[in-house]
């Protein structure tokens, strides 16, 4: 079984509105690809908060002491820190250039998921633009399921994913924050290994290697591929939660 990546072509720069959908479907024209039952879409967060109006002018925003007091401790621009907080539910560690928190979408995150690189303002000669995660990552990739299922009439699955970090390792990966019509997890305690061994423990977080591996096509730095086409991801598609990738708080040996 061969699983392909494809990046679409062609595709523009999302503004505030854009009917992601639509566009879509025409770098999937230009890509060449006739879509296929099981095909998948992997889409970064950026296009998705950018279409959602996730724009944020830190111009407009205005610290409070809290923020104020956490800009002083890590050299962070308070408005920023501000954002961070309304973000998060909760601050895990705040250190000289480093604020982890759990965002208000349940994940352990750097600087609750804000980002700057990569974010056009929009004609304010003044701005200071960040892009702050989907309101609602799951919700996000449902409505482009439903949209592109409606047109295609085939079976899909979204994903929507981000660069995180990890508490164990150095260097950040692709991570799913939103998805639909994809599994997150595959149980796999009572199969049999090649020696037949019975695993008792493996539980596969299928989204996330498959975001990884999308990543991968996509790139870090200039971010010119923005959605992704995948064929062949080894497992039945239904429909997961992003949540069942969260470790509950009583397991998690890293806070």
């Amino acid at each position: 079984m061969a699983l392909t990546i494809t990046p679409l072509e062609d595709f523009p720069i999302i503004r505030r509105e854009d009917d992601l959908v639509v566009l879509i479907q025409g770098s999937l024209a230009n890509t060449g690809l006739i879509l296929e039952d099981n095909d998948i879409f992997v889409i970064t967060q950026k296009i998705i908060s950018k279409s959602e109006g996730r724009m944020v002018d830190l111009v407009n925003v205005t610290p409070t002491p809290r923020a104020q007091e956490l800009a002083a401790t890590t050299g962070k621009d308070p408005r920023l820190v501000e954002l961070m907080l309304q973000e998060s539910s909760n601050l895990v560690r705040v250190n000289p250039n480093t604020i982890i928190v759990e965002h208000r979408l349940g994940f352990i995150c750097a600087n609750a998921g804000i980002d700057h690189s990569n974010v056009a303002g929009e004609g304010n000669e003044r701005g200071e633009f960040v892009l702050l995660l989907p309101e609602d990552p799951d919700k996000s990739a449902q409505r482009t399921r439903d949209g592109l299922q409606s047109i295609s009439k085939k079976k899909l699955g979204i994903m929507i994913i981000d660069s995180h970090g990890r508490a164990w390792r150095n260097g950040t990966v692709g991570m799913c924050i939103g998805l639909s019509g994809i599994p997150t997890l595959v149980d796999e305690r009572g199969w049999k290994d090649l020696f037949g061994y019975t695993l008792r423990h493996t539980v596969v977080g299928v989204a996330d290697e498959l975001a990884a591996a999308a990543s991968l096509v996509m790139g870090q730095a200039a971010e010119g591929t923005p959605v992704v086409h995948v064929r062949g991801f080894p497992y039945p598609l239904h429909d997961g939660s992003f949540h069942e990738l969260i470790r509950p708080r009583e397991l998690d040996l890293f806070r």
